[in-house]
């Protein structure tokens, strides 16, 4: 390796792209466009950064099989940062094997964190933390310390375990600063943020505020019987009772709680859950069905009982009730989640860590673009779908993960 492009690695590690494309800006060789590639990333230009990437992979010969096999890894992270979910994981898995096989520990183990922030992004987060516990950090350069502790973060947060999210940043924060990498700093600043920003609205008693993580947290571990609009589960410390696939069901529970200890009046409810103006027979007696369906589903939990006008919720063993409600009102809030982090997506990317059909996807993003909430780039596969990040929210409690009983 001659001397520019040791130097020019060297200002990519420092986290210095510019002065890395000044040495090898001109140069065609394979490590030079790689170098190229690398600090194009840095610099946010994620196509061209991928062109050269890939070019490089193919110009390297086949003895150079660690070389290539850090292209790969290279262009796993930029198709990460682009939010292009579907790249082939197998690839990837191929490249760490030949890196520690040959001895290069720490772009295996970089490999790997690609992996588990991979599955993090799509809510897969037992196999993150499967694969996050085979890891050893200690060894790792600062650089590598700081990712793994971003991604120990990122799940407790996901888990709603704040003593854990916030430790983890600490030291997220310390290899930071012992990188001395500006954006690596700016990043673990960004998650002490979300960490201290409201995550959700708390409905009580007909009053309302804006709640943090470490309250939600604090809720979940009361005896209070808690309605997750965000999961549409109903909860205590011990039991959950899911009506994920109960939307009416679940929008009864949700008037009713929110009134509680009053009642609820039939035309009320009736607007809540089927979206009628007026109430007629007919939707009266759909109500009558549902009202029971309800008490089969919450026996566990709540008594629903008619009253003058209406129903009313109690909880069993004298528990408030609360409702632990989305931080703003949205149609589509998973999909305004995940496009809140400010990057741009694709629908099948969406659609993966969503869980849903890209069809479904599509319409959602269709009906939030004519609304003006997100704004389409490109066109055909090339589309790319993006919104400005939701101020003085976090929107964890949105994203598409179960909370633990536990």
């Amino acid at each position: 390796m001659d001397s520019l492009i040791t130097a020019a690695a060297r200002a990519l590690a420092a986290g210095d792209p510019l002065g890395a494309l000044k040495r090898v800006a001109l140069r065609d060789d394979p490590p030079a466009l790689a170098l190229r590639g690398i600090a194009m990333a840095q610099l946010g230009d994620l196509v061209r950064a991928r062109t050269l990437v890939r070019r490089a992979a193919r110009a390297f010969g086949a003895k150079e099989a660690v070389a290539r096999a850090r292209c790969i890894v290279a262009e796993a992270e930029i198709a990460l940062v682009s939010r292009d979910l579907r790249w082939p994981a197998h690839g990837l898995e191929t490249a760490r094997a030949t890196l520690e096989a040959h001895g290069d520990a720490v772009n295996a183990a970089h490999a790997e964190y690609l992996q588990v922030r991979r599955l993090l992004l799509i809510g897969r987060l037992d196999e993150a933390e499967r694969l996050l516990a085979t890891l050893d950090a200690r060894p790792l350069p600062p650089t590598l310390k700081a990712a793994h502790e971003l991604v120990v973060a990122g799940i407790a947060m996901r888990r709603v375990r704040t003593t854990a999210a916030r430790a983890a940043l600490e030291r997220a924060l310390h290899a930071a600063r012992q990188a001395r990498i500006p954006a690596l700093t700016a990043e673990v600043s960004g998650a002490f943020a979300v960490l201290a920003a409201p995550v959700a609205r708390l409905v009580a008693k007909g009053d309302e505020k804006l709640v943090q993580l470490a309250d939600v947290e604090a809720l979940l571990a009361s005896k209070a019987l808690v309605i997750d609009e965000a999961r549409r589960v109903i909860r205590t410390q011990r039991t959950i009772v899911s009506l994920t696939r109960r939307p009416v069901l679940f929008a009864i529970a949700r008037a009713l709680a929110a009134a509680w200890p009053g009642d609820v009046s039939r035309d009320a409810i009736v607007a809540e859950a089927f979206g009628a103006t007026r109430a007629d027979e007919s939707h009266r007696a759909r109500l009558r069905v549902e009202i029971a369906r309800l008490r089969r589903a919450l026996r566990p939990l709540a008594d629903i009982s008619a009253t003058t006008r209406g129903f009313t919720i109690r909880a069993r063993g004298g528990r408030e009730i609360v409702v632990l409600a989305r931080p703003i009102d949205a149609e589509h809030p998973g999909v305004l989640a995940l496009l809140a982090d400010g990057e741009s997506w694709s629908s099948s990317a969406l659609a993966l860590a969503l869980g849903s059909s890209q069809r479904s996807v599509q319409r959602a993003l269709e009906s939030l673009a004519a609304a003006g909430t997100v704004q389409a780039l490109g066109r055909g596969r090339s589309r790319r779908w993006m919104t400005p990040l939701i101020p003085g929210f976090a929107t964890t409690l949105l994203l598409p993960a179960p909370l633990p009983i536990d």
